[in-house]
């Protein structure tokens, strides 16, 4: 739809829709691909399944086969930004961390780091004297060479004059893979309690979103492409009917989001959020749990409220 508006498009990252070239950016609108069609790849060969991973448009390509996907993803972004100044992202990292290892421990000590000179002033004291863990330190470190990459993106914009012309989207696909704190939330990917649902959502758009304004409104990743649309001046075919809205009254803080409702299903993994009640039916608990005040799902409702489940459970 937005190449039909005369915009330029393209995907860096990760594709988690299989390696099928039907499947691939390019049969699906894109006008650039630069990342995996494999779900996920190891950090230092590309390879997934004992096999290459990485592709540039339609063709698998080993060229890079050294740098961390932070790395390539900034690449890629920062040359077609600079060429078109649109831009689409995806950021492989951080994920979960199987293949980070010495030589690039990140952030465990001031004298290791992805890119020593930048990131050794991150800290003022090497991390794990936080009493931090390998684990966390690692991954922190992963999210801090993230920051950094997209960092070099938005320069790149803004050098290129395109600054307030950029609407920015920075969110996750899912909570915590496990290598996280999730808290205070209960559960992680996969799962339907908030912490497998509820992700972090960061826009920015100058001129049009209020620096430093947040906002505690019921917006799903339903709303992103409706949003992209209304910004884009763009008009979807009269048969496409859309789930979502454009929320950018919202961001703005001009309305209140209209969503009420939200349904999800995951194999046996039921939820159902009407307003701030929400059901869930899981392996590991089921029950009626009010998000007003219990965004950690901690007291079961069932037996109180009573009429509340029958009438979310009827939606």
């Amino acid at each position: 739809m937005l190449q039909g508006a005369g915009y330029a498009t393209a995907a860096v990252g990760k594709r988690d829709m299989g390696q099928a070239k039907r499947f691939l950016p390019l049969q699906r609108g894109f006008g650039f691909f630069y990342g995996h069609g494999n779900n996920g790849i190891d950090y230092y060969t590309h390879e997934r399944y004992g096999g290459p991973s990485m592709f540039l448009n339609n063709d698998c390509t080993e060229a890079d086969r050294a740098p961390m996907p932070p790395t390539f993803s900034r690449a890629s972004s920062c040359a077609f930004s600079a060429r078109t100044s649109q831009n689409h992202g995806s950021s492989t990292s951080p994920s979960t961390l199987h293949t980070v290892r010495p030589p690039l421990p990140l952030l465990l000590g001031r004298k290791w780091s992805p890119r020593p000179r930048r990131h050794q002033k991150t800290s003022s004291r090497p991390i794990e004297k936080r009493g931090i863990g390998e684990k966390f330190a690692r991954y922190y470190g992963a999210v801090t060479c993230m920051n950094a990459a997209i960092g070099e993106i938005l320069k790149t914009i803004r050098e290129s004059g395109g600054e307030k012309d950029t609407l920015l989207i920075f969110m996750s696909d899912n909570g915590g893979a496990g290598n996280e704190d999730n808290a205070p939330l209960t559960g992680s990917k996969s799962t339907m309690w908030e912490g497998g649902l509820r992700v972090p959502f960061i826009a920015r758009w100058p001129g049009h979103i209020p620096a430093g304004t947040v906002i505690d409104d019921f917006i799903t990743s339903l709303e992103v492409f409706p949003t992209l649309l209304v910004a884009t001046g763009t008009k979807p075919p009269p048969n496409v009917i859309l789930d979502g809205f454009d929320m950018m009254p919202i961001l703005a803080g001009r309305e209140k989001s209209p969503r009420t409702e939200m349904f999800w299903q995951r194999r046996n993994e039921k939820a159902a959020r009407v307003g701030n009640w929400k059901c869930l039916e899981s392996a590991k608990g089921t029950g009626l749990f009010d998000l007003s005040g219990d965004v950690g799902e901690t007291k079961v409702l069932s037996a109180e409220k009573p009429d509340v489940l029958a009438k979310i459970k009827g939606r």
